[in-house]
């Protein structure tokens, strides 16, 4: 039987946010952890995913991105995602799920965006932020 590993740290940004990376496969056998943490994340704060080191995800990994996209604080703004790989955002495409996620550069970038007058709360991209249109 294979090792499913999926490694979580969740940090705080100085400016209160929380932001969550994500190591290795977020698949079947992982998923449910990504869940657990992003319930115990405060409601009212800010979230993002940081996906650098994410090596592989599968439909139930993007099941749980929709959850943590559903969970923001801000009504229609999209889910902050730093480092997606290539491979994900097409599938994130193919889905339809890549309107609920905007990609960005960097995790500062990221926190930037979801400041007031930022990317995420006027609902578009600025600066390096990137967001998909679905197909």
């Amino acid at each position: 039987m294979p090792a499913y590993t999926l490694t979580i740290d969740v940090r705080t940004h100085w400016t209160g946010a929380t932001v969550v990376v994500l190591s290795g496969e977020l698949d079947h056998q992982t998923a449910p952890r990504l869940r657990r943490v992003v319930e115990r994340t405060p409601a009212g704060l800010p979230l993002v995913l940081d996906l650098t080191e994410l090596r592989f995800c599968d439909s139930i990994g993007i099941g749980e991105l929709v959850f943590a996209a559903r969970r923001t604080p801000v009504p229609e703004a999209a889910l902050p995602v730093v480092g997606a790989p290539a491979d994900l955002r097409h599938l994130l495409a193919l889905t339809g799920v890549d309107g609920l996620v905007a990609h960005h550069d960097g995790v500062d970038l990221a926190v930037a965006a979801l400041a007031p007058g930022g990317a995420a709360s006027a609902g578009g991209p600025t600066g390096a932020a990137e967001r998909h249109a679905g197909p």
